[in-house]
């Protein structure tokens, strides 16, 4: 069982397999693969925690964001136990950090995720943000532009689901 942590806990995944490797001495901002100013489209969701469906209550947990032309998918994660537990004393805490462990998984390719990890990144992006009525669910896909999908990544977990600490 996963240790569920008291304090808010961070992680990000990428899938690095599913980005190409650049010839050897070649710079990346001439192949078009890395930095430079061009925008590519990208579609993310958010990954929340929906204890009691009866409710529609819901906590952010993560987000999972695709972008095809620069062959990477990858998920930022950030569990609040402390959150969660006033919004649902009950919740399994450990059944929900296992849960996001195999999107984790998921989303990076690895094996320990099981067949869907085995997949290409534009599959698994689908599976992942399919609508599920699980205690962890997906939002509805918005899409975007930008030019370098990892910093997006960081921005947008940055503004929906990371909590600033009070005081």
């Amino acid at each position: 069982m996963p240790d569920v942590p008291s304090a808010p806990v961070e992680r990000a995944t990428a899938d690095a397999a599913a980005r190409p490797s650049l010839p050897v001495g070649a710079a990346p901002a001439a192949s078009g693969l890395e930095g430079g100013d061009a925008r590519h489209p990208f579609a993310y969701a958010l990954l929340r925690v929906v204890p009691r469906i009866d409710r529609g209550e819901c906590v952010n947990v993560g987000v999972v964001l695709f972008c095809r032309p620069r062959r990477f998918l990858g998920v930022r994660l950030g569990l609040d136990p402390v959150r969660l537990a006033a919004l649902a004393p009950d919740l399994d805490l450990e059944e929900v950090a296992r849960h996001l462990e195999m999107i984790e998984r998921v989303a990076s390719g690895d094996p320990a995720g099981g067949a869907i990890a085995r997949l290409p990144a534009a599959e698994r992006f689908g599976w992942l943000v399919a609508p599920a009525s699980t205690v962890v669910q997906p939002g509805p896909v918005h899409a975007g532009l930008g030019s370098d999908p990892e910093a997006t990544l960081g921005r947008l977990f940055a503004a929906l689901v990371a909590v600033a600490p009070l005081g």
